[in-house]
């Protein structure tokens, strides 16, 4: 009998685990990879992502694979460019973008140190029910037998696709339909720092990661899609080219693709029903959104943060579980509220006029740009940055 059971072990399932067992509760994690894996993933970290490694005593051992820091980045629409950085957030004056064959191995690790029981290779085939609660899982390693174990709690982690999720009949409650996809795929013999560069309804993200590598990613409508599979290569090197010309001059010439193109048709923006009688979710299986603005890792680990505290809160006595987990999801409901708002406005590759202006008025103020990247980063939140008096003063109005 394990106090809870996280299924999936990447960058929201360990977390838990690892936070759940540092407070001396037997936890199981179980995730059908083996490590190391890797997965589709825009890779990047935030200051407030990186701050929670730190916090977890992980982000030295990071930064010691290797991994490139960036402290500069460069974010543009059409013909506006916003450059710069955020000051510090939390001691963090980098952000990176490392592999995640890297980070989820680190991530695992961590949970193991910390004393969780990991499972890897082991599929879970169905949830225990007991008097209308979860009580536990059954499933198994690859051409093994069927293995039964029992928690008060089980812990869905398992991404958009969550076999958690559909178990227990999780409802999508906030949806906003995706209009993207992407490909992407990593480079040698360039090197760069952050860029995400909007063109005409299309993008081009670079950012340097592991093994002097380059990712690079093209970003267009869903309905370009058929025209784009057809000929990946080239639409790739065209969307580069018209965005950011001289960066594809210099992949053009000087860059070599490492590794085969990586495609992804986007889900949807959604929030999910996280939380039930003996069953939460977290990561991209409770809430997820558009990967162009790369917040998908840190708010992982920020969510992971927030339903381990709630559910030891439960394990402890001193909440009720059910309580605790409804306490998780209206909380993190409002702490990412204004960020799915940005991230589903902005992922449509269209500016609304007001964010036209806003964008307009950063590209000439860098004092205003730094804040930009401080709420990206964490350091701001979306009410604070886009607060009515400090639009007034970036757009020269009256407040």
């Amino acid at each position: 009998m394990y106090d809870a059971i996280v299924v999936g072990a990447r960058c929201a399932g360990s977390p838990v685990g690892m936070l759940l067992a540092r407070r001396g509760h037997r936890v199981l994690v179980v995730d059908r990879a083996t490590f190391p894996s890797d997965t589709v993933s825009t890779h990047y970290l935030q200051q407030r992502g990186l701050a929670r490694l730190a916090a977890w005593g992980l982000l030295d051992e990071l930064v010691a694979t290797g991994v490139p820091a960036i402290k500069h980045m460069t974010v543009s629409y059409r013909d506006i460019v916003i450059a710069g950085f955020a000051d510090s957030i939390n001691g963090i004056d980098a952000t990176y973008a490392p592999r995640r064959t890297v980070l989820d191995t680190i991530l695992v690790n961590g949970a193991r140190a910390a004393g969780a029981e990991v499972r890897e290779g082991f599929s879970v085939r169905e949830l225990i029910f007991e008097d209308g609660r979860v009580a536990g899982i059954r499933g198994s390693v690859a051409g093994g037998e069927l293995q039964e174990e029992r928690a008060p709690i089980v812990i869905g982690a398992d991404g958009r696709n969550s076999f958690v999720a559909d178990a227990v009949s999780a409802q999508r409650y906030r949806e906003v339909p995706a209009e993207c996809f992407i490909y992407y795929s990593y480079f040698s013999g360039v090197r760069t720092d952050f860029h995400s560069r909007i063109g005409e309804r299309e993008q081009v993200g670079i950012w340097p990661t592991h093994d002097d590598r380059t990712l690079v990613a093209v970003m267009r409508k869903t309905e370009a899609l058929p025209e784009f599979r057809a000929d990946p290569e080239t639409h790739f090197h065209a969307i580069a080219k018209a965005i950011v010309p001289e960066f594809a001059e210099e992949l053009a010439t000087h860059g070599k693709r490492e590794e085969r193109f990586y495609p992804m048709r986007y889900p949807d923006n959604y929030y999910r029903e996280s939380h039930g009688p003996g069953w939460a979710l977290v990561g991209d299986a409770g809430y997820h959104k558009d990967p162009l603005t790369g917040l998908g890792i840190s708010d992982a680990f920020e969510y992971a943060q927030l339903l381990a505290d709630r559910v030891h809160d439960g394990l402890a006595g001193t909440t009720p579980m059910d309580e605790a987990l409804a306490a998780y999801q209206r909380e993190r409901d409002e702490k990412s509220h204004s960020s799915f708002e940005f991230t589903c406005a902005i992922s449509t590759l269209e500016l609304t006029p007001q964010l036209h202006a806003v964008f307009r008025a950063l590209g000439g103020n860098p004092e205003y740009a730094k804040d930009f990247f401080a709420m990206i980063g964490g350091g701001l939140t979306g009410e604070e940055f886009f607060a009515p008096e400090r639009m007034a003063k970036l757009l020269g109005a009256p407040a």
